[in-house]
């Protein structure tokens, strides 16, 4: 570990045999943590992005699966393992895009296979925390990583929230920023607003503010004039570094919705576009971002905001949460295993053959 104040920011704690997880919904007005016992509830609050990011989710699905293992146990002691299997499901339907929710649950199913009739509670917790302690270190790297193809002092450009509370801890795209922000290679963040959840404008500049990191938030529609405005100035945008929560096989990228509007931006004005994320977000059984499953939320989010409506009375709406940015369109792909630029099928083998 490197030292850096990755810990500052706890989306995700184990403690006192239960789950606690910070309420996303209400930041930054309250930082308030929940409490949650049982695996239904575990799996509502990823539904209802109590917590959200492909990594927290993994992590959150990991714990999930120790609290339905030790009801599961206490219930039936033998037949405990056939029982736990209704559990997983309804875990992995919470969210379908992000597919470190998939991975989390496929690495402790592995492990449940194989454990006897004793208490599974301690085997399965320490992997749980085990994923949650690799996370962070990733992070660490991914950050160290990414802030070495930052070659000049600029400013840069994020979307969504990928830093400490959407991770274990730190930040995929936020930590690439925390790192380059700390080797004095960035003068400031803006922060795309991220309707209809507001991500940048509530989560992302919560965390920059908390760092003392400049940030500003944008509205997504202001992204391009600032883009072609800033290259005159003292300031200019030179990256565009986002998160994902699924990469396909060719080095597609999913991502929140408008990522790829970005990532045309990017190519158009000439400046760099960079993903970080780690290497349990790419899925090599999809051949490209076609096979991605991009879910659809509810459009009372796009209707309304904090349950007040805006929209017209009849009017409908569409709500896709994720939009997938082609592989020839991304710079360059951070992962804590290396850096993979100009991605390809081939390289993205490469990359994983070592994993």
């Amino acid at each position: 570990m490197t030292g850096k104040p990755y810990d500052s920011i706890k989306p995700i704690i184990w403690q006192d045999d239960a789950l606690q997880l910070l309420d996303q919904r209400l930041l930054p007005a309250e930082y308030t943590y929940i409490t949650l016992t049982d695996v239904k509830s575990v799996a509502q609050a990823i539904t209802d992005m109590v917590v959200r990011g492909a990594p927290a989710i993994g992590i959150t699905a990991a714990y999930g699966i120790v609290i339905a293992a030790r009801q599961r146990f206490a219930e039936n002691p033998e037949n405990w393992q056939q029982a736990i299997d209704t559990d997983l499901q309804t875990l992995a339907q919470s969210r379908p895009t992000a597919v470190n929710l998939f991975w989390a649950i496929d690495l402790m199913r592995e492990v449940i296979k194989g454990l006897a009739v004793d208490d599974p509670v301690p085997a399965l917790l320490s992997l749980a925390q085990q994923v949650h302690e690799d996370d962070i270190a990733a992070n660490v790297k991914m950050g160290e990583l990414g802030a070495q193809l930052i070659a000049e002092k600029c400013a840069v450009l994020t979307h969504c929230n990928a830093g400490a509370l959407a991770t274990g801890g730190y930040g995929t795209a936020l930590g690439v920023i925390r790192s380059a922000f700390a080797d004095n290679k960035i003068s400031r963040v803006y922060a795309d607003e991220t309707r209809p959840w507001l991500q940048g404008a509530r989560l992302t500049a919560w965390e920059m503010v908390h760092d003392d990191i400049p940030v500003s938030i944008l509205v997504e529609g202001a992204a391009a004039h600032m883009i072609k405005t800033s290259q005159a100035g003292d300031q200019p945008i030179r990256w565009i570094i986002v998160g994902s929560d699924r990469i396909a096989s060719n080095g597609d990228v999913a991502n929140k919705i408008g990522t790829y509007a970005l990532a045309v931006l990017a190519r158009y004005h000439g400046i760099k576009f960079m993903v970080a994320a780690p290497t349990t977000t790419i899925d090599m059984n999809i051949a490209g971002g076609d096979e991605i499953p991009i879910e659809e939320r509810s459009t009372e989010e796009v209707l309304g905001c904090s349950g007040h409506p805006v929209a017209a009375q009849g009017a409908q709406a569409r709500n896709p949460a994720f939009d997938v940015t082609p592989a020839e369109l991304v710079d360059a792909i951070v992962t804590e295993k290396g850096v993979v630029l100009n991605p390809d099928s081939e390289k993205i083998k490469a990359l994983m053959s070592n994993v």
